[in-house]
C-alpha cells in the first residue's frame, strides 16, 4: 500500500471514529410542561433529546389513565362503556391491590364516587349529607372489581375508579424506564413533586430533593419552606398532603384526601406524608395511604418497615408548632 492510500485509509478511519465518538458523546438535557394541570421538571444526561418520547410517554398514560379526560379508556370504563383495560390499567390495578390490602383499604381507587361528591373529582360537589356518603360507600372498595384477562370486572355499574393518586408516579417510572433504554444513567423526572431519580446531578453529586414544610394557611393557600432534602441517587420520594389541595364550605375545611371506610373528608392533624420507595408508583400510593391512615397508624405500621422510608409532618394543636417523625429509612437519606 502506497503512502497516499494509507494517509485515504487513515483519515477515513479517524472520521468513521469521531462520528461514533460525538454520537456517543451525552449532554444534558431538560424539560418541563403541565400535565394533569401539575408541572413536570426532567433534567436527563443524554446522546439526544428524548423530548418526543417524554411527550409520547404522558399523552398515552393520559389516553389510557385519566379519569379527567373524556376520551380516555378509564372514563369509558366508568361509564360502563368497556371492559377493556390496557397495559397501563393492568399494572396499576395490580399496585393498587398490594398497597389496598397492605394499608387495610387505606388506598382505594374505587374512591371516585366520594371524590366527586365532595367537589375534588370531574364531578361537582360541594358538602354532601351523611346518608349520600353511606349511599355511596356500597360501590368503594377493590374487591368489587376485578382483572380477567384484559377485562375489568365490576360487580356493580355504579363502581368508578380514580388513579390520580398513583398515575403520577407511575409516568415518573415510565419515563425513567425510557430513558434507561436510552442510555441515560443519569437522570430525575419529577411530576407535581413526585420524584424518580438516578445517578449524579451535573456536579457529580447525588440528587437532592428538597420536601415542603407548611409554614401557614390562608384563603386556601400554603406558604412553605423545606422541611429537609433528601439525597437519590436511585428511587423515588413521593408526598401527598391535606395542605395543598383543599376548600373552606360552611365553615368547614375539606380536603381531598378521602378516607374510603367512611366517606369523609380527611382533615386531621397530619399535615403531609412523605415516602421513598424503590418505585415511584409504590411511593405515591403509600403518601396517600398514610395520610388517610392517620399519624399514629403510620408509626405503628412504618416504624419498623425497612422497605419504605416515610416522614410525617403535624400539626401541634396546643402549641400550634409542627411536629416532624421519620422512620430510620427515611432519616438515612437526610442530606
Amino acid at each position: 500500500m502506497n503512502k497516499r492510500y494509507a494517509a485515504i485509509l487513515i483519515a477515513l478511519i479517524a472520521a468513521i471514529v469521531a462520528m461514533f465518538c460525538s454520537r456517543d458523546r451525552k449532554r444534558l438535557f431538560a424539560h418541563e410542561g403541565v400535565v394533569w394541570t401539575t408541572e413536570y421538571h426532567i433534567t436527563y444526561e443524554a446522546a439526544h433529546d428524548l423530548g418526543d418520547s417524554i411527550q409520547l410517554i404522558l399523552g398515552n398514560l393520559d389516553m389510557s389513565v385519566s379519569p379527567y379526560n373524556k376520551a380516555s379508556l378509564i372514563s369509558a370504563i366508568n361509564e360502563n362503556k368497556t371492559t377493556r383495560t390496557d397495559a397501563y390499567l393492568q399494572r396499576l390495578l395490580t399496585a393498587s391491590r398490594v398497597v389496598w390490602r397492605e394499608s387495610s383499604g387505606a388506598f382505594d381507587p374505587t374512591v371516585m364516587p366520594l371524590v366527586n361528591a365532595w367537589g375534588f373529582g370531574y364531578k361537582n360537589g360541594t358538602l354532601p349529607s351523611r346518608a349520600q356518603l353511606d349511599s355511596l360507600l356500597q360501590f368503594v372498595g377493590m374487591d368489587k372489581v376485578t382483572l380477567q384477562g384484559d377485562s375489568l370486572l365490576k360487580q356493580d355499574p355504579r363502581v368508578m375508579l380514580d388513579f390520580s393518586s398513583i398515575a403520577k408516579g407511575m409516568a415518573c417510572d415510565e419515563i425513567g424506564r425510557m430513558l434507561v433504554r436510552n442510555g441515560a444513567v443519569n437522570w430525575l423526572v419529577e411530576i407535581g413533586g413526585e420524584v424518580m431519580a438516578s445517578g449524579v446531578n451535573n456536579r457529580g453529586t447525588a440528587w437532592h430533593v428538597s420536601v415542603d414544610m407548611p409554614t401557614s394557611e390562608q384563603d386556601g393557600n400554603a406558604d412553605h419552606e423545606s422541611a429537609v432534602v433528601l439525597t437519590l441517587d436511585s428511587g423515588a420520594v413521593a408526598t401527598s398532603g391535606n395542605y395543598r389541595k383543599w376548600r373552606i364550605e360552611e365553615g368547614n375545611k375539606l380536603s381531598h384526601i378521602i378516607d374510603p371506610h367512611t366517606g369523609d373528608s380527611r382533615t386531621g392533624t397530619l399535615l403531609s406524608v412523605t415516602v421513598v420507595a424503590s418505585d415511584c408508583m409504590t411511593a405515591d400510593a403509600w403518601a396517600t395511604a398514610c395520610m388517610v391512615m392517620g399519624e399514629e397508624n403510620v408509626k405503628n405500621m412504618m416504624g419498623s418497615r425497612n422497605d419504605l422510608g416515610v416522614m410525617t409532618i403535624s400539626a401541634d394543636t396546643v402549641s400550634g408548632s409542627l411536629i416532624v417523625w421519620s422512620n430510620a429509612p427515611f432519616a438515612n437519606r437526610i442530606k
